[in-house]
């Protein structure tokens, strides 16, 4: 496999990783709306903040979202570019399996055994 292909796989292996847990999908929704303090996200949960500032560190290393320091607060901000970039990956995806489904489609609607006529 090519570098760029490895990286593009590396790449939707981490967004797949990071967007399977339905509270790390939640915190996106969160971070993409507007910029969140990981302490608030952390308020937002029945959790411990060390969970929540795991699974900001997932979404972090995945590139979904960004954090920057405020004094003592750790801001999360939702990189919008990255999840369109998730978006068309998936878009892409469901291409290539619409076409695979609609070509079996066709081969058993060729292959349906009530369309063969015997004259013999």
């Amino acid at each position: 496999m090519a570098e760029t292909e490895q990286g593009t796989e590396d790449r939707a292996d981490a967004w797949f990783h990071a967007l399977a847990d339905r509270t790390r999908r939640d915190i996106l929704r969160r971070v993409l709306a507007g910029e969140h303090s990981v302490s608030t996200l952390a308020a937002s949960y029945d959790m411990s903040f060390a969970a929540v500032q795991k699974h900001v560190a997932v979404l972090e290393k995945a590139g979904l979202l960004t954090k920057r320091r405020q004094g003592r607060e750790a801001l999360a901000s939702g990189d919008v570019e990255a999840v369109r970039s998730v978006g068309a990956m998936l878009t892409e995806l469901e291409a290539l399996w619409r076409g695979r489904i609609s070509r079996m489609d066709e081969l058993f609607a060729s292959d349906d055994p009530t369309t063969h006529t015997d004259k013999d």
